[in-house]
């Protein structure tokens, strides 16, 4: 449990830290189109994952990512997805690849394209993929929990770490668990922001 139960260190030193207001930002999205959470008028808060196309491990959560979307942003919390991965750094993450993995997978989620690391270098996620749960508290949005999707990627889960983060969120409580620590590959940064982040 103590595996999950902390933050990793550099998710502890960089980016957005628990309680903190977020600002909103534009990502151009698989369709072309450029996409930010103000568009999403009715929603309590977002399920950010920073995700990619090429890590198994990210592989291996899609279904469940698509699942919380679907159980989830009818009830005010969608799921907002983003690909930090550099296609110059890591081969199979350009926008292009992006759009056929999205529509092979049929996802039911705006899927972000941040090539320059603009976004990601805010929330500075060290794995794909790595969840960041925000709760709107009148017009701030705040960082609520930060970690994984669950405790198992290869099987079924004990611990449903975002399920149970939005079940105490929708009932008016902070996370019982605000931070576990997040499973995958390592972010394929930017070389120029590799060397300074």
């Amino acid at each position: 449990m103590l595996l999950f139960s902390c933050f990793s260190l550099n998710a502890q030193q960089k980016g957005y830290q628990l309680g903190d207001k977020i600002t909103d930002f534009q990502l151009v999205d698989v369709s072309g189109e450029k996409k930010s959470l103000a568009d999403h008028t009715n929603a309590k808060g977002f399920i950010i994952v920073f995700t990619c196309n090429t890590c198994p491990v990210a592989q291996a959560y899609e279904d469940r990512i698509i699942a919380l979307d679907q159980k989830y942003k009818t009830l005010g919390y969608p799921v907002i997805a983003i690909n930090p991965n550099d296609p110059d750094v890591q081969g199979g993450e350009t926008l292009e690849d992006m759009k056929k993995r999205s529509e092979m997978k049929d996802f039911t989620f705006p899927y972000l394209y941040d090539p320059g690391n603009v976004v990601a270098k805010t929330f500075h996620p060290t794995k794909t993929p790595h969840v960041f749960i925000v709760h709107k508290d009148a017009n701030d949005m705040i960082l609520k929990y930060i970690g994984a999707i669950d405790d198992n990627q290869e099987g079924t889960p004990e611990n449903k770490f975002v399920e149970n983060a939005i079940a105490d969120l929708m009932q008016g409580k902070d996370p019982e668990i605000p931070s576990t620590k997040a499973v995958g590959c390592a972010v394929k940064w930017k070389k120029d922001v590799a060397m300074i982040k």
